[in-house]
C-alpha cells in the first residue's frame, strides 16, 4: 500500500500527526530564546542564528515530505513520532551544541534528516520515478552536508562554527541548484507533487505557534518581576506587540501567500520562495523579539544597551522585513508601511541606545502599531476604491 497521498486526495488542511509534531518545535524555540536571553553576546548571538537556520530546516523540509505523504498512514505517522523524539532530545541538546553537546547535536540533526530522506526514497520507490529520482539527489546533498556536521562536532569551537556554516550553505543552497548532483545532473522542474495551500496554512500555524511561545515566554517574566512598577506596562507593551505581529502577518499578507501557492502552475518553485525561504526571518523574528521582552520586563528600568536595544528593535524589523518579502512575492507590490516601519525601527536602535528597556519596548510596540494601522487603512482605500 502506498505511503504517497493520492493525487485525488484533499490536502488542504494540516493533519493532527503534523500538529503534533509542531509541538515538539515549540521547546526548541523556548530553549533558543532562553540561551539567547542569559547570554546575549555577539558569539551567541552568531551561535544562535546557525541553530534557528538548522531547526527550521529540519522542519520546513519535513513540512515539504508530509506535505506529500498521507499521514493517515501507520508507517507516515511513525515516522513523525520517530522525529518527534529526536527532535526533542535535539532541543534538549541545544544550549550545549556549542560545548559538550554538539556531538549529540550533530548525530541527532544528521539521523533526522537522513532518516527522512531514505524513508521517501522507500514511499516513492516504484511509484513515482521522477519524485524519486529528486529525493535520491537530496540523499546525497544530506550525505553531503552531514559530513561536515559530524566533523564539526569533533572540532574545536571556531573549527565548529565554519564547519557547520558550511553545511548550512550547502542546505539552504541545494534547492537553489535543483539538487543537482553528478551524472543525475540537476532535479527537473516541479517534479514533486506539492499543496500550495497545504504549505501555507502549516507555515502559518508554524508562525502562530512561535507567537504562542512569545506570549508564554511573556507571561512567565511578567509573573516574576511583577513585583516592579514598571513591569505590568511593559507586559502590556509586550503582549500588544506581539498581537500586532499577529495582525501584521495574519490580517493580509497570509491570505495573499496562500491564494499566490493555490493559484500558481509552478507550486514547487513558488513554495521555496515563499515557504522555504521567505519564513525564515518572519520566524528569526519573532524569536528574537521575545528575547527583548524578556530583557524589558525583567530590567525595565535598566539604561539599555546596543545590544538589548537590538533584541528590542531589531526583532520587529526582521520580521517586518521578512513581512515585505512575502507580500512582494505575493501581490508583486511594496507594502510601504512596511518599509517605513524598518526604518523607523532601524534609526531607533541608533537613537535610542542608551535609553532604558522599557523606553525602548514602547518605542518598538509604537512602531508596529504604526505599521498595522497604516496598511489596514490603505487596504481600505484600496477596496473602496475598486469597488
Amino acid at each position: 500500500m502506498s505511503w504517497i497521498r493520492s493525487k485525488s486526495a484533499e490536502r488542504s488542511k494540516a493533519s493532527f500527526p503534523e500538529l503534533f509534531f509542531d509541538l515538539v518545535f515549540v521547546f526548541a524555540l523556548i530553549q533558543l530564546s532562553h540561551t539567547l536571553a542569559a547570554d546575549f553576546s555577539t558569539a551567541t548571538l552568531a551561535e544562535s542564528f546557525l541553530l534557528i537556520l538548522a531547526i527550521w530546516w529540519l522542519w520546513i523540509y519535513t513540512t515539504w515530505v508530509t506535505n506529500l505523504l498521507d499521514t493517515d498512514r501507520e508507517a507516515v505517522r511513525m515516522l513523525l513520532f520517530a522525529l518527534m523524539f529526536g527532535g526533542v532530545l535535539l532541543a534538549i541538546a541545544l544550549p550545549e551544541a556549542f560545548g559538550d553537546h554538539g556531538v549529540v547535536f550533530a548525530a541527532l540533526y544528521c539521523a533526522m534528516q537522513l532518516g527522512r530522506s531514505v524513508f521517501m526514497l522507500f514511499a516513492f520507490r516504484r511509484v513515482d520515478d521522477a519524485s524519486y529520482l529528486t529525493f535520491v539527489r537530496i540523499t546525497v546533498w544530506v550525505v553531503a552536508s552531514s559530513l561536515f556536521w559530524m566533523a564539526g562536532a569533533f572540532a574545536d569551537l571556531e573549527s565548529r562554527v565554519l564547519l557547520w556554516s558550511f553545511a548550512l550553505v550547502l542546505e539552504y543552497a541545494s534547492p537553489l541548484a535543483r539538487f543537482w548532483v553528478p551524472s543525475l545532473g540537476p532535479s527537473p522542474r516541479e517534479s514533486l507533487d506539492i499543496s500550495g495551500e497545504h504549505m501555507a496554512e502549516r507555515c502559518a500555524l508554524f508562525v502562530i505557534l512561535c507567537l504562542g511561545e512569545t506570549i508564554l515566554t511573556t507571561g512567565r517574566n511578567a509573573a516574576e518581576h511583577m513585583q516592579s512598577n514598571l513591569t505590568f506596562a511593559v507586559f502590556c507593551s509586550a503582549f500588544l506587540t506581539t498581537g500586532f505581529m499577529w495582525w501584521i502577518y495574519f490580517h493580509h499578507g497570509q491570505q495573499k501567500t496562500a491564494d499566490k501557492a493555490e493559484e500558481t502552475s509552478a507550486p514547487a518553485t513558488v513554495a521555496h520562495g515563499l515557504f522555504t525561504y521567505g519564513h525564515l526571518p518572519i520566524v528569526a523574528g519573532i524569536i528574537l523579539t521575545a528575547v527583548g521582552e524578556d530583557f524589558s520586563l525583567s530590567h525595565p528600568d535598566e539604561q539599555s544597551s546596543i545590544k538589548n536595544a537590538l533584541a528590542i528593535l531589531g526583532g520587529p524589523a526582521l520580521f517586518l522585513a521578512g513581512n515585505i518579502w512575502l507580500k512582494v512575492a505575493a501581490a508583486e507590490k511594496p507594502p510601504l508601511s512596511h518599509i517605513a516601519g524598518v526604518v523607523i525601527l532601524v534609526a531607533a536602535t541608533a537613537l535610542f541606545a542608551s535609553q532604558q528597556n522599557f523606553t525602548i519596548q514602547m518605542v518598538s510596540t509604537a512602531t508596529l502599531l504604526v505599521v498595522a494601522l497604516w496598511e489596514y487603512l490603505a487596504l481600505r482605500r484600496a477596496n473602496a476604491t475598486t469597488a
